[in-house]
């Protein structure tokens, strides 16, 4: 293993409105050419000296202007593994409230149930592995 390798640690959320949908973001693929244009959840890297909930619910109002609230639940920790950097993510599901306003980090959005959530492509992996996994 490389021991120069770049640590990073990452906050997703699956975000749940009153109706009882989930909020998928499809990334942009010109600001992002090397994930491609795929149906993912909020967040981002962390900011270090800041709580992981203070980065989740500062990505959350920066790509969506959305509020997170209520309390969050950890779904799951996952690896992602590139030849220079180790990113630890960990993905929460919660609660949201206001009206979506995209960031141009993405270009369209969608609520959907979790029947609808399954049949929805291209997905991120790392998703598709929270829905593989029952965890909603």
């Amino acid at each position: 293993m490389n021991n120069f390798m770049e640590l990073q640690v990452g906050v997703k959320i699956l975000l749940k409105n009153k109706e009882g949908k989930f909020l998928l973001l499809l990334r942009n693929p010109v600001k992002y050419p090397e994930v491609g244009k795929k149906w993912d959840i909020v967040g981002g890297r962390i900011d270090a000296g800041a709580s992981l909930m203070e980065n989740l619910k500062r990505e959350v109002l920066e790509e969506t202007g959305l509020e997170v609230v209520g309390e969050t639940k950890l779904l799951l920790a996952q690896d992602i593994l590139k030849p220079d950097k180790h990113v630890v993510r960990l993905t929460y599901m919660g609660e949201s409230k206001g009206e979506v306003r995209l960031s141009e980090e993405h270009s369209e959005y969608k609520w959907l149930t979790r029947d609808e959530l399954t049949k929805l492509e291209p997905m991120d992996k790392y998703i598709k592995e929270v829905l593989d996994k029952n965890l909603i």
